[in-house]
């Protein structure tokens, strides 16, 4: 059965964009596609590693680890990095499926892994990322906002805003442009670093801080 694929056409000085998304995993291959700069799988976490994370983030305070992760080693790595955590075999199964996923998509011997436990927007204003390409996915809380190449303009990010707040720099019309990914799902992010969209990076920021919301995001990149 071929996957459903919503697409968003996206344009950024006279170089065309699109994101695809669909429910099916095999999306994430999409992003090899020239015209593509965001394939999203929008996957439903189950009801196990939903439990861990809930138990994880009532109790916790703090969680910040990064670490190379070896491609034939996933989750013993996994489970070394997070050992002093609540977190059960369902969470460790789950990311480890999403790192050989990404090792596997890309064809790497190790990854660049970063998982947070936040409670502050991290990244509150919207910037580009300057990488080939980042994975990105929240367990818990709200998910990463982005915006569509049609809806921006690209003179007033960082230093153009002039300081501005970005709803007032001029970077997208309306707020009702704003996209979110939601818990769950893994998002492939093109960044400048990638040969050939070195003009269109996604262009994307941490969600607005919610008075005592905790956010469990990982990323994941390629290793230099």
């Amino acid at each position: 059965m071929q996957p459903q694929v919503v697409l968003k056409d996206q344009k950024s000085s006279n170089l065309f964009r699109r994101s695809v998304c669909s429910a099916d995993p095999s999306i994430l291959t999409e992003i090899y596609d020239e015209s593509v700069n965001m394939a999203l799988w929008q996957r439903s976490l189950s009801r196990e590693v939903k439990s861990e994370v809930t138990g994880f983030i009532d109790t916790a305070t703090h969680l910040e680890r990064s670490a190379f992760i070896r491609a034939q080693f996933i989750e013993d790595d996994i489970r070394d990095e997070l050992k002093y955590t609540s977190l059960g075999d369902a969470f460790m199964s789950n990311t480890t499926e999403v790192i050989d996923m990404f090792c596997t998509l890309f064809d790497l011997d190790q990854v660049g892994f970063r998982i947070r436990l936040l409670d502050s927007p991290m990244c509150p204003k919207f910037h580009i990322d300057r990488v080939p390409c980042r994975l990105v996915t929240t367990f818990c809380g709200q998910g990463t906002q982005w915006l569509d190449n049609n809806n921006i303009d690209r003179s007033k990010l960082g230093h153009g805003s002039k300081g501005q707040e970005d709803s007032k720099s001029g970077l997208y019309s309306s707020d009702t442009t704003i996209n979110n990914f939601t818990a769950g799902d893994v998002a492939l992010l093109k960044g400048s670093a990638w040969i050939g969209n070195e003009e269109t990076a996604v262009v994307h920021r941490s969600p607005p801080y919610r008075e005592g919301e905790k956010r469990l995001l990982l990323t994941l990149d390629f290793l230099s």
